[in-house]
């Protein structure tokens, strides 16, 4: 016995005066809803993500879906125009009221969690497409809270400059100057 309380005594010494390092925390985050990642192709996992909207967004879901396509970064912003000035940073997803049509811009990969909630994003206009907004900036804080909840869920944060998307949001000029 004398050996073992010896030995405890050293350990505890030893590990005073030279401390390890904490170990790295380690976070295992399971996915609350993995449907996602067995969808089949785009129009199922459209589905998996308008069941998701279902019971987390405020605008119900339209009877006819979006046509969802895959196009490049230049037809994507062809399409956009100049209407769109709130736009920051590389054109990921579109979407065209008009024509109830979702872009997605190439690369794009539907087992990717940041790719897939481009495409909730722009379910989530699809949804807002029959409701009255101030301008199109303001529907952007909405769908990009969506976006970053569901990305929460599987542990991710959306890439998001909340500041300029709150600004936006308020349709204001900028540039207001007093006569």
């Amino acid at each position: 016995m004398p050996r073992f309380r010896l030995a405890v005594a050293c350990a505890t010494a030893l590990s005073l005066l030279c401390p390890l390092p904490a170990p790295a925390e380690v976070m295992i985050r399971l996915d609350v809803s993995p449907q996602w990642r067995q969808a089949d192709d785009v129009s199922a996992l459209a589905e998996v993500l308008e069941a998701w909207l279902d019971a987390h967004a405020p605008w119900p879901r339209r009877a006819t879906p979006p046509r969802i396509t895959l196009v490049s970064a230049a037809e994507a912003a062809a399409r956009q125009g100049l209407g769109a000035s709130f736009q920051r940073g590389r054109l990921r997803g579109l979407y065209d009221p008009q024509r109830g049509e979702i872009l997605l811009v190439t690369p794009w990969d539907r087992l990717k969690a940041e790719d897939v909630s481009v495409l909730l994003h722009e379910l989530v206009h699809h949804r807002q497409a029959p409701h009255h907004f101030y301008c199109p900036a303001a529907q952007e804080e909405p769908a990009y809270r969506l976006q970053d909840q569901w990305l929460a869920e599987r542990g991710l944060r959306a890439d998001v400059n909340w500041i300029a998307v709150i600004l936006d949001a308020g349709c204001t000029p900028r540039d207001i100057h007093p006569d």
